[in-house]
């Protein structure tokens, strides 16, 4: 096995500068094609890579990017890495991903290890905990520290950095306008996830502000309190109330709404019309097909990637923070009218 080479090693071996093989390497225009070549030829021979370390601290960057999601088997989080690796990848930065499971504990952790780790900047989910907590420190000490900051999906507003989100709120009042407009006058809206978290609180409102604007609809609502019991508690919630539609806050929630209508003799759309959130596997495999309200979870990512990089490569004391809003889609199906 060939014994890994520096540059000094190569500028040595070819009797050049240690500054003429660098930039020889770069393909300079200012070193003769010739001489690059000589260098090119050399560096192949011994399988020549720079020094991450030595070129990072030259830079004073390490082009990598710390990503730290609440959880991975959500189709939503699944998506949205791939447009933030994407648009990464695209310009020229690797990325580190750690997932917290929700804990406020590991979010902690994480941001430590990532920071004492170098990384360029961060992309941030908030995790469960950290959103009842409302305990931010770990990011403020980044702040402090001038480290860019973008937060996507669940968001808050405490930390002054830039956001990407999606119109959480006028999404659960268009899906509730439009059940409204196919006649459906007892909603329901169900959620498996935390009233606590942010996107819970705006498609709450949402569904809200619409109902309360219409005196012949009503509206009831389901917070599935245990989640190793969600078909249960929704199979009950089913029996005990008259319903002609539900809208699920979540994928699970519209999915197992489905299935239990379908368990409890009732036909989908003609008794009950279903409308969930988040374009995943349940929706376009569940039987029948979910009705649902696309985030465009990949497009989330990858803005996130795009403001993130767009501020590490174009530094200014004078940067102000921004919002982005990506607008969401309501994708007709077979749960609906």
């Amino acid at each position: 096995m060939r014994k890994k080479v520096t540059l000094k090693q190569l500028a040595k071996e070819l009797n050049l500068s240690i500054s003429t093989v660098s930039k020889s390497l770069k393909n300079d225009p200012e070193i003769s094609e010739k001489t690059i070549n000589r260098v090119h030829e050399l560096a192949n021979f011994y399988n020549y890579k720079p020094n991450a370390l030595a070129v990072s601290l030259k830079s004073n960057k390490t082009k990598t990017i710390g990503v730290i999601l609440p959880e991975i088997l959500n189709h939503f989080y699944a998506k949205a890495l791939f447009g933030i690796e994407q648009a990464a990848s695209k310009n020229g930065y690797k990325i580190v991903t750690c997932i917290t499971n929700e804990s406020h504990k590991k979010e902690i952790e994480y941001v430590e290890m990532l920071n004492y780790s170098s990384v360029d900047g961060f992309i941030v989910a908030l995790s469960q905990e950290t959103q009842m907590v409302n305990e931010l420190d770990h990011f403020k000490v980044l702040k402090r520290d001038n480290v860019p900051i973008v937060m996507f999906d669940r968001v808050s507003d405490e930390i002054e950095c830039d956001k990407v989100i999606v119109d959480d709120k006028i999404a659960s009042k268009n899906a509730i306008q439009y059940l409204i407009n196919t006649g459906c006058t007892k909603i329901a809206v169900i959620t498996t996830i935390s009233s606590d978290l942010s996107v819970a609180k705006l498609r709450l409102e949402g569904a809200r502000e619409i109902t309360d604007k219409n005196d012949n609809v009503s509206l009831i609502e389901l917070p599935v309190k245990d989640n190793n019991n969600v078909e249960d508690e929704i199979e009950k919630f089913l029996k005990d109330n008259n319903l002609d539609a539900v809208l699920g806050l979540d994928e699970t929630a519209a999915a197992v709404t489905i299935n239990m209508s379908l368990k409890l003799g009732y036909k989908i759309p003609k008794d009950i019309s279903v409308i969930g959130f988040t374009d995943g596997l349940l929706s376009r495999h569940s039987y029948p097909k979910l009705t649902t309200v696309s985030q465009h979870a990949e497009d989330l990512g990858a803005k996130a990637a795009q403001i993130l990089v767009s501020q590490l490569d174009n530094f200014s004391e004078n940067y102000k923070v921004k919002t982005e809003v990506v607008k969401t889609s309501l994708i007709l199906r077979n749960s609906t009218n």
